[in-house]
């Protein structure tokens, strides 16, 4: 059952993101009572690592998505707990396998789980949590959700391999970047989003329509998250700053600043991103500074918006005699605006 939790005087000064949060909250109060029941373990250091992952601050973006995409159109309904608890696990599970690949040193302002705890416990305990995800799934007893999620845990390894194939890489385009952010990070949003309407028994366009306003919502979060790296203010968003350039990882913003390169910038660009390992401490403000000259960061910016546009978009296509709670259109479509509009 829906809870409006915040006051409709004060939704102006709360962004959109926190509105669903509030609205939801009775309902996300339950996916994390099963996320703590499932992820505890008799062996004491598999529930000490997850909720270190796990109570660091995240948004919870995921599972409020699955909720809000079942609210729609079924307000009584129990089962979008379960399913939503399973995909946060999924999206821990590969922040676990991602920290340790990328060699990351802080995540949600707080030092990354592998340099606690070990990249051996991180990769086993991300592999714990992808099974409590699937046995979450079976419990619900569906074949089209857990098709749905399983394939968008595969897509998700594919798109982390793919991203580790193309670091350093200068030949990497801008189809070869949407690509790997399509299956890395949209694949998740995607299939949240689109097991909401699957729960309320909804017409396959409809499934659609929310399959795709998750698909370019994940899209548009890790454009601007890209763009982040490069400005985020880390005391405000907990984000470090030139993670991705220490990385030597092809991004939008690069990829923008390389199209309008003279040859000493392609030279630097060749230097930092082919050889990260070469950097030196006055690399990272110089990358900044060519961004900044290039209007990198605009042109990435203006191309999260157009994959916001295209989410608010696909929710136009529902049919208004099928949704319950108009409300929560007005919300979704919020989001995808606050995707673009974070601070940088």
């Amino acid at each position: 059952m829906l809870v409006n939790a915040i006051e409709p005087d004060n939704h102006a000064a709360v962004n959109p993101l926190e509105r669903l949060s509030g609205i939801l909250s009775a309902d996300m109060k339950k996916v994390d009572e099963l996320i703590m029941a499932h992820m505890q373990s008799e062996i004491k250091l598999i529930p000490k690592l997850a909720g270190y992952l796990i109570s660091s601050g995240g948004k919870r973006i995921r599972p409020l998505l699955t909720l809000a995409a079942t609210r729609l159109f079924d307000d009584t309904t129990e089962r979008p707990f379960g399913l939503a608890a399973s995909v946060e696990f999924i999206h821990t599970a590969t922040l676990l396998h991602d920290d340790v690949v990328d060699g990351s040193e802080e995540r949600r302002g707080k030092k990354a789980a592998n340099l606690v705890f070990g990249n051996q416990a991180s990769v086993l305990v991300g592999d714990f949590l992808f099974s409590r995800a699937f046995q979450l799934m079976t419990a619900d007893g569906s074949l089209e959700i857990l098709r749905i999620l399983s394939e968008a845990s595969a897509t998700i390894s594919e798109g982390e391999v793919k991203q580790l194939l193309s670091i350093s890489n200068m030949d990497t385009t801008m189809d070869d970047y949407i690509t790997v952010i399509s299956a890395k990070t949209a694949a998740l949003f995607a299939a949240a989003c689109e097991i909401g309407p699957v729960i309320a028994d909804q017409n396959k366009a409809t499934q659609e329509a929310l399959r795709l306003y998750g698909l370019h919502l994940g899209l548009s979060f890790q454009i601007m998250d890209d763009v982040l790296d490069y400005s985020a203010n880390q005391e405000k968003l907990g984000k470090a700053i030139g993670d991705d350039f220490r990385e030597g990882k092809m991004t939008a913003p690069v990829l923008f600043a390389l199209e309008n390169a003279n040859d000493d910038e392609r030279e630097f660009w060749n230097r930092v991103i082919s050889s990260p390992q070469s950097q030196k401490d006055e690399d990272l403000p110089r990358a900044i500074e060519i961004l900044n000259a290039r209007g990198a960061h605009i042109a990435a910016k203006t191309l999260a918006e157009e994959h916001a546009q295209l989410a608010k978009d696909a929710l136009t296509s529902i049919e208004k005699s099928a949704i319950n709670d108009s409300a929560l259109i007005e919300l979704l479509c919020g989001i995808a605006d606050y995707t673009v509009n974070r601070e940088f």
